[in-house]
């Protein structure tokens, strides 16, 4: 299995930010999609928001739009997760995940486990550890 080298969690009081860093290897990150995942105990893993390494574009669930951003370094082969106005509510242990083409459904297009209706997780064949992040109120 590839190896994703998360870091960047922790703990943060409402309203903090935290920037999430992944990174992989040439072959998992050129044109690819990578992205970042969430889960709490007890429910499913929830798609936060991907990219796809090959043009940059972007895709965001709908609870963070707006508030987190996800960005590419092609010479480091990693990932970003800039997270602001961080809420309560996004405290989850948070993956990285690689290894995903582009999916195609119903004339739509996007890196899966993002958006409704296009994919979910297990679209992804590579993934981290996890890191924790904690936001209290």
């Amino acid at each position: 299995q590839e190896h994703l080298e998360e870091s960047g969690g922790g703990s943060v009081q409402a309203g903090g930010t935290l920037r999430l860093s992944c990174k992989t290897s040439a072959k998992i990150f050129t044109t690819n999609c990578m992205g970042w995942f969430r889960q709490v105990p007890g429910k499913e893993r929830e798609g936060v928001a991907a990219i796809y390494t090959g043009d940059g574009t972007t895709y965001y669930g709908a609870p963070v739009k707006g508030r987190f951003a996800i960005s590419q370094d092609n010479a480091k082969n990693t990932i970003y997760l800039q997270m602001n106005s961080l809420k309560p509510e996004d405290t989850a242990l948070y993956y990285c995940a690689a290894e995903a083409v582009l999916f195609f459904e119903g004339g739509r297009m996007a890196c899966p486990g993002i958006l409704a209706g296009l994919g979910g997780p297990d679209e992804y064949n590579a993934w981290g550890q996890g890191t924790q992040v904690t936001v209290s109120s």
